[in-house]
């Protein structure tokens, strides 16, 4: 049997003194030894037979300590004890089964006292790092290759890409630190799978440079989209009023300050069921009628709830005395039908309440749902499994409603779909901080939008919906949704209150593992999780495709002698309400 370690008595580093069930402390003697060794360095403890133990160095301390020689009560020597504190994170087996060289993320046992532990470094280090890369291999169709190892540059870093997306994944880092790299690296190698499938929520338009067969390009239409006949097959996407939730419709019209702003969303809810059921019965549609809600994907027209909310506030009943007297809710919907009138006049809020006629047909929702949900191989082309979606001309205040209405739908389609018929689907969260804030800084938009968010981070792996939240800020991302992500990429961070949410979301055996975030290079990564086979810092791949979201070299811009333009095109866009399109 060919043993990856190799070790002597000469390579004892030193031997355990304490230990509990994740940390061990280890005494050292030689001083030189102690020198060699750093933080977040690979060490091999003694174990049963067949085993080692591998730890992750977490603490290094040189303490000394007074001891008065015999007979000299005023004069004291000083030792010096040299102390390592190792955190135990797997264990390789010389042969496991049939299978020789096995590493497993468990702990089955912890070392002896007075256990040797030795350095995985040098050869030792690259025959480790090829049996932790051989094991991903073994499965390829799990393996997801993300970059190489830190320690050992040789050896390829792999996740598993199952564990990867079924149990969410959080990608953190400050801004160039590498982190919209990493998504696009991510990004490729699901858009090379032969059903891969994902949505991607771009909110800057940084992921517009992925060109491939694996990805297809949608935009939210603007305000210079509405005279033209765009569509899906032009990448277009109108996204109707009728899709929104009940609730995500009364955050929008109606105003919680108001003191009759009960009343409105009751009415409001009355009108809209009103509508839906009239679209319903013209449409010959008997079964529905019998059991839709009012938060069924059912179109109907937003001018018959106009027109039903101006009845009832203008509405004379008769009274007591056999004269027109004031309805209830006479002049009381004033301001809520104000509000609607202004969203439905408003050209930047088109792609919702000015869609094309197709989108009120109730076929439409079938291909609408087919292109954005269904795997590539599903799809009319047989091309774009990554649909990644520009929000970057949405107008910031419902940003929020829109994000999350997509993600709802494809969470709301997994799940009323067969066990059997359901084709995972990950959702790429780009500046999550700005649709999935912390509860603490959010409004009404904002609400609606964390709630659906929390629950595909708690119920999405039953249906198969992964979530991949991307971040600058992780403090001001919402703490239930990161809680539930159980992989953690992360790159550099600079501010303190983001390193403190991150550290806590490490095992308490890697605590210390998060000290490094400040100082990781760009590209690099602290990478932890159910998928890592192997908690490390792993430098990414560079991504055949690289996002257009590169820091803008100032200093070079303004030493090179050549003319822009551009301010007056820059001008007319803003006017439009719409980027220039070629």
């Amino acid at each position: 049997m060919n043993k990856i370690f190799q070790f002597g008595e000469k390579d004892i580093l030193g031997r355990v003194i304490s230990v509990d069930t994740a940390t061990a402390v280890i005494e050292i003697d030689d001083l030189e030894k102690l020198r060699c060794m750093q933080v977040n360095r690979l060490v091999a403890l003694e174990s049963n037979a067949g085993q080692h133990l591998i730890g992750l160095i977490e603490k290094i301390t040189r303490k000394a300590i007074d001891a008065l020689l015999e007979g000299k009560e005023n004069d004291a020597e000083v030792v010096e004890q040299n102390l390592v504190r190792i955190s135990l994170i797997g264990t390789l087996f010389d042969k496991r089964g049939t299978h020789e060289n096995v590493f497993t993320r468990t702990v089955e046992s912890v070392p002896r006292i007075n256990a040797a532990c030795f350095p995985v470094e040098g050869e030792s280090l690259t025959r480790f790092m090829q049996v932790i890369a051989q094991v991903a291999q073994d499965d390829l169709k799990k393996s997801l290759l993300i970059g190489n190892y830190t320690l050992d540059e040789r050896a390829e870093a792999y996740l598993h890409g199952d564990r990867f997306f079924q149990r969410h994944a959080v990608v953190v880092g400050s801004t160039g630190s590498g982190k919209s790299w990493t998504t696009a690296r991510l990004l490729e190698q699901v858009a090379n799978l032969p059903q891969g499938n994902a949505i991607v929520f771009d909110i800057h338009g940084e992921y517009n440079t992925m060109q491939a067969d694996g990805f297809r390009h949608f935009r939210i239409a603007g305000s210079s989209d509405l005279e033209k006949k765009t569509s899906l097959d032009d990448g277009v996407l109108y996204l109707p009023y009728w899709l929104l939730s009940y609730e995500a419709l009364v955050s929008m019209l109606v105003d919680r300050s108001d003191q009759n702003a009960p009343n409105q969303a009751m009415i409001m809810s009355r009108a809209i069921i009103k509508a839906k059921q009239k679209s319903l019965e013209n449409a010959g549609q008997k079964e529905i009628i019998e059991n839709f809600t009012i938060d069924s994907p059912v179109p109907f027209n937003i001018l018959d709830v106009e027109a039903e909310l101006n009845s009832i506030n203008t509405e004379m009943v008769t009274g007591s005395s056999c004269r027109d007297k004031q309805g209830d809710f006479h002049g009381k919907l004033s301001r809520l039908i104000a509000r609607l009138e202004a969203k439905i006049s408003d050209r930047r809020l088109g792609f919702l309440f000015k869609p094309p006629t197709e989108t009120s047909a109730f076929e439409w929702l079938n291909e609408f749902a087919t292109v954005l949900i269904a795997g590539r191989a599903d799809q009319k082309d047989g091309k774009g499994g990554v649909k990644i979606i520009d929000f970057s001309e949405v107008p910031s205040d419902i940003l929020p409603l829109m994000v999350s209405l997509i993600a709802k739908l494809a969470f709301s389609i997994h799940q009323w779909q067969p066990s059997n018929k359901r084709h995972p689907i990950a959702l790429f969260c780009d500046e999550a901080h700005l649709y999935i804030p912390d509860t603490n800084n959010t409004d009404a938009a904002g609400e609606v939008s964390v709630d659906i968010f929390e629950r595909i981070a708690k119920e999405g792996r039953k249906y198969g919906v992964g979530l991949v939240v991307i971040s600058q800020r992780p403090s001001e991302v919402n703490k239930t949704v990161l809680s539930q992500c159980n992989n953690l990429l992360a790159m550099r961070l600079t501010n303190g209150e983001d390193q403190s949410v991150i550290k806590k979301l490490l095992p308490d055996s890697l605590g210390g593992f998060g000290d490094v975030l400040p100082i990781l290079d760009i590209g690099e990564a602290l990478i932890v999780g159910d998928a890592s086979l192997l908690p490390s810092r792993i430098r990414i791949k560079e991504p055949s495709f690289e996002p257009s979201s590169a820091t803008i070299p100032f200093w070079k811009k303004w030493s090179d002698d050549i003319k822009i333009g551009g301010v007056s095109d820059a001008v007319n866009n803003w006017r439009r309400q719409s980027m220039k399109r070629t």
